[in-house]
């Protein structure tokens, strides 16, 4: 089936009042895109991330209109005439019909990580050559191997990841890390995440490469500010990782000794080119030596321990 995308240009403080009027002529299921919202969640958002794609904030540049979708018959172009009617001059293309909820699939396919792993979404076969297959369904959390800084993070694992190694997670996401950890042949791993929806999406994508809740654990919360949390996450971690953005791993590394077992490693990654030299003075600054550092597109991933 066909369908008219209608695109109504609509100043900011009455897209309420448009979105009424389309509804009352017969249009519905609006998609709104207004500048102003996108530069709000963007600012109340910032701590998140350190990179917003270029291109994104482009198409919302000065920007505010509402999008509707009409079937593309008799019915549908009678509303598409009384639009034009009462709006004037609009946007007007046509869509096809599409399995909108399975396409994004075709997006995601097996990824070789490091020398060891390969990462696999759920609905694709484990490629030969010998990799170990790390079985994920990408969804709504960060972390599906395609990004640099997970890559990096997994590939560090490699070195480190041993059978009897506790791993903590910290900003986990997926679970992608942890759970690449136990792929790995790590004993167990705990992952922490601010995101409510993290405990559920990392238990499905352990439960997808076969384990269970013995061997992995997560928890929704902010390390940062929760001391209880952090209390109830322990100490004794041969490996500490965090895939996060810069401002969080700054403060963070004040916290990452006292979780270290004696020997072991911290591992982090989401660092943006132009603050590595910050995050690294932290590191130090919270008694930690580099002792590797990894780049990779315009990201950085630093290998730590314990200064002497």
């Amino acid at each position: 089936m066909r369908w008219i995308e209608v695109i109504i240009n609509t100043p900011g403080e009455e897209i309420d009042a448009r979105c009424e009027e389309l509804a009352a002529l017969g249009a519905g299921g609006f998609v709104i895109e207004n500048e102003e919202d996108f530069r709000e969640f963007l600012e109340s958002n910032r701590q998140y991330w350190d990179y917003v794609d270029k291109e994104l904030e482009e198409s919302f540049s000065g920007l505010s209109r509402i999008k509707t979708y009409l079937a593309d018959d008799e019915e549908g172009r009678g509303v598409l005439r009384a639009i034009r009617e009462r709006c004037g001059e609009v946007g007007v293309s046509f869509v096809e019909d599409s399995d909108w909820e399975n396409n994004w699939r075709e997006y995601y396919k097996p990824i070789d990580v490091g020398e060891k792993l390969v990462v696999v979404p759920e609905w694709e076969s484990v490629p030969e050559g010998g990799r170990l297959p790390l079985r994920l369904d990408p969804g709504l959390i960060f972390g599906t191997g395609s990004h640099a800084t997970t890559r990096m993070c997994l590939a560090a694992l490699e070195q480190y990841a041993a059978p009897g190694k506790r791993v903590l997670d910290l900003g986990c996401g997926s679970g992608i890390l942890g759970i690449g950890a136990l792929v790995l042949g790590c004993e167990s791993s705990t992952g922490c995440d601010i995101d409510p929806k993290a405990p559920d999406v990392a238990m499905a994508n352990a439960a997808l490469n076969g384990i269970g809740a013995e061997r992995f654990f997560v928890r929704a919360g902010d390390i940062l500010s929760d001391s209880s949390l952090r209390a109830a996450l322990g100490t004794g971690y041969d490996i500490v990782l965090a895939n996060i953005v810069s401002d969080v791993i700054i403060p963070l590394s004040a916290y990452v000794d006292a979780f270290l077992a004696p020997g072991g490693v911290f591992i982090t990654s989401g660092i943006i080119e132009g603050r590595q030299d910050e995050v690294a003075a932290a590191i130090r600054a919270a008694g930690f030596a580099i002792t590797a550092h990894r780049c990779e597109e315009e990201w950085h991933c630093f290998e730590c321990v314990r200064a002497r």
